[in-house]
């Protein structure tokens, strides 16, 4: 029994070992590191520090050190960003670009990112009124910085999407991905989303990578802004292929609107359930006709048992 299980041991060894060097997407690139994910994850916790200082940290500090501790912060999130974005370049060097190149390209990225940190804030706070504002059951700002799925998803997103605009490979997505896994709200980094955005309740939100959003937007959970079709796989990288939304839109819970020539009109409502795929002129109201319902009172149920039970 030893021998089978040493046997069976180095056969999967060896069937691994193959795999590792017949497959381009196994095979370590020498000398190459990946970027790594957990501190990937630990910029953003870093950045939420810089961002909202106080909510996600014991420590309170006091306000003649603030700006001591601010930018303390800020230069180990530059230091932490600047390696693994080095190291996102260089593994995904498809342009065959000089180490001399790579190098000062990372720097720019970093301090352009440095540089946009009060505009995401900026961003961010207008967020949070459009939290407050729009949910009554929202009892402070400070409860929709703390607890909200939907505005740590779309404070992830700012993050993200501030890096993809400059092309760094793999980091900006799996920022995004982090937050999914997290809130099951799906935001691709290259989605455009305007000022004073809302997701409210959130789960299963899917936002595409084409997707424009305007300002004072609104969705509820499920809505999806995708894509019509997505067959033709990577001849479409690169490709409008999901909707526009235009300012003062509400998506209720349910609606899909697909396809990158489809255009939702400012002040528009969508109903939920809806189901979209050519535009919607601006000032529109679509509802999904209800469903008949049958319902049947206790009484009507003991006169007809058997009838109920079908309903």
């Amino acid at each position: 029994m030893e021998q089978n299980v040493k046997d069976a041991i180095a056969q999967a060894v060896q069937g691994i070992s193959d795999n590792y060097h017949s497959n381009e997407v196994l095979i370590r690139k020498d000398g190459l590191a990946m970027p790594d994910r957990d501190t990937v994850i630990g910029i953003i916790k870093d950045l939420r520090h810089v961002l909202f200082p106080g909510y996600f940290r014991s420590d309170a500090i006091q306000n003649e050190l603030e700006d001591y501790f601010t930018g303390q912060r800020l230069a180990k999130i530059y230091g932490d960003l600047k390696n693994q974005i080095e190291r996102a370049m260089y593994y995904k060097n498809e342009e065959g670009l000089p180490p001399e190149e790579i190098d000062k390209r990372t720097e720019e990225i970093c301090i352009f990112f440095i540089g946009r940190i009060p505009y995401i804030q900026k961003m961010l706070l207008m967020d949070i009124q459009a939290g407050f504002d729009g949910d009554p059951a929202a009892k402070s700002k400070e409860e929709i910085i703390f607890s909200y799925p939907g505005f740590f998803a779309i404070l992830v997103y700012r993050i993200a999407h501030e890096l993809y605009v400059q092309k760094v490979p793999l980091i900006p997505r799996i920022m995004s991905e982090y937050a999914h896994n997290l809130t099951g709200i799906d935001i691709n980094p290259g989605a455009t989303i305007g000022e004073y955005f809302f997701i409210d309740h959130g789960t299963g939100v899917v936002i595409g990578e084409t997707t424009v959003i305007g300002n004072h937007v609104k969705l509820y959970q499920g809505v999806t802004l995708g894509a019509l079709s997505t067959r033709d796989g990577q001849k479409l990288s690169g490709v409008r292929r999901h909707p526009t939304i235009e300012d003062n839109v509400t998506i209720y819970s349910g609606a899909s609107v697909l396809g990158g020539d489809t255009v939702i009109g400012e002040e528009s409502t969508i109903g939920g359930n809806a189901f979209i795929t050519s535009s919607i002129p601006k000032y529109a109201r679509v509802a999904v006709n209800n469903p008949e319902l049958t319902i049947k009172t206790p009484g009507e149920r003991k006169k007809n048992p058997a009838e109920w039970e079908l309903v």
